[in-house]
């Protein structure tokens, strides 16, 4: 979303949007405004294009602040050492719906908690995806106003859409209270202008990001997995190491991450802006829901109070344990950082023997890695692939793309900060006022990204 560009105004065409069908409606949006490094979360479109000079996590973000802004507090590794992977949490869980959702990627949280808002007259309505009547793996954003309509939210879709952008049809239609549910890169977005929007409560449900891709690209992957790549219809990465792949007939198929066709995919399969993101557990979230620390359940992080309103809203028919922790990560993690930086450098990878693959496809689900620790491995994994793909295709952004908690990350894998890549200070003005009565920190410095 780098750059900017002129204010323009925003016609909402109703007569356009689709029939209104379950309370779900489809506004026509305009087109994105031309960027350089973006995910398309949807504010290049809004009246107000240049909010993205001020909003967009790939300038300058300030993970403090708004972390402050949200949470009442930044993350603090000495309240607990997890909120340096993982940002700040009240409460972290396993968890799945007592009876799963037909059709949810997992147990079906994340669309029932907004369908419990909904039922509840919490909110007015519910900003999230789709799928694109044209391709189900498309997403299509939509803003959906009757609990039935939640229905049609579930399940997984693959590539960029415009959420944010909904935000204004959703003001011009009335609607006082909503709740979004987005990826990292949306709710940064949403957190930077959430104070110019004028709703009376915001409530956003978010989900880990595990890289990103195009729809049209991610239908290449599928191609590379099965002759019939439109019959099938779930994919999921597991947190045991395997993908797991529905298909129309009924059939079920495991593919360990190792036999994955990662190699015959095109260098730019996963974009820079997904190679550099510094957040993936959506720590910007109320309450974020995922898989990494779950071993086979759900992954839930309570954030704040809104968060511990949300899952208070399902009751009994949630079953809830504390998190495991197994494995170590520190070889897996260097083992990824090698490949990285040669791949980075254009060298070819370090591939392990086709005889060896089976045997620690087996073994990592039961050494490896595995609940907290698998969480944590990619959280660094992450940050190693950004510190190593901004020095090699745009060194001058890495003292204002990367916040300092990176840095505390990459640091037991040897990559520090030269001269030039420190993080950029910030001035600390004084916090602003929040709407649930937290305090922030203005703006300031650079624009935050």
């Amino acid at each position: 979303m780098a750059g900017v560009a002129p204010r323009r105004r925003v016609t909402i065409e109703r007569k356009r949007q689709a029939p209104v069908q379950n309370g779900i409606t489809t506004p026509q949006l305009p087109p994105a405004a031309p960027r350089g490094l973006c995910t398309d979360c949807g504010i290049s479109r809004m009246s107000n294009a240049k909010a993205c000079g001020t909003a967009c996590q790939f300038i300058a973000p300030d993970y403090p602040a708004l972390e402050t802004q949200v949470h009442g507090r930044a993350r603090d590794p000495a309240r607990n050492p997890d909120e340096l992977h993982f940002g700040p949490f009240r409460t972290m869980l396993r968890a799945r719906l007592k009876t799963p959702a037909e059709g949810a990627q997992w147990t079906g949280i994340t669309t029932r908690l907004a369908e419990k808002l909904l039922e509840a007259g919490a909110v007015d309505a519910v900003l999230t995806m789709a799928p694109d009547p044209e391709d189900k793996w498309k997403p299509m954003p939509v803003l959906i106003t009757r609990p039935e309509g939640m229905a049609a939210a579930r399940g997984m879709r693959m590539g960029y859409a415009p959420l944010l952008a909904l935000l204004e049809p959703a003001a011009a239609a009335g609607h006082k209270r909503i709740a979004i549910i987005g990826i990292p890169c949306q709710v940064y977005a949403l957190r930077s202008i959430e104070a110019t929007l004028g709703f009376e409560r915001i409530f956003v449900i978010g989900t880990p990001c595990s890289d990103n891709t195009t729809t049209e690209s991610f239908h290449q992957f599928l191609a590379l997995l099965d002759e019939n790549p439109d019959s099938i219809t779930y994919l999921e990465f597991r947190a045991d190491y395997q993908v797991e792949l529905r298909f129309a007939d009924g059939r079920q198929r495991t593919i360990p991450f190792l036999a994955l066709p990662i190699s015959q995919l095109p260098k730019d399969f996963f974009p820079l802006t997904c190679r550099t993101c510094v957040d993936y557990t959506n720590v910007l979230a109320d309450i974020t829901v995922g898989y990494m620390a779950g071993r086979g359940e759900q992954w839930l992080l309570v954030r704040n109070a809104r968060g511990a309103e949300l899952l208070a809203l399902l009751g009994d028919e949630i079953h809830t344990e504390a998190p495991t922790s197994a494995g170590k990560r520190a070889n897996a993690v260097k083992g990824f950082l090698a490949n990285t930086e040669r791949a980075a450098g254009g060298l070819p990878l370090r591939r392990m023997p086709d005889w060896v693959r089976p045997i620690v496809s087996w073994l990592m689900p039961r050494i490896g890695p595995r609940g907290l620790e698998f969480g944590r491995t990619r959280v660094e994994m992450k940050a190693c692939e950004s510190v190593v793909h901004l020095r090699r295709e745009h060194p001058a952004r890495l003292k204002n793309m990367l916040p300092e908690h990176v840095w505390k990350l990459v640091a037991p894998y040897g990559l520090t900060p030269g001269p030039e890549e420190a993080p950029a200070p910030r001035s600390g003005k004084k916090p602003a006022p929040h709407a649930d009565g937290a305090t922030a920190p203005a703006r300031h410095g650079p624009p935050p990204g």
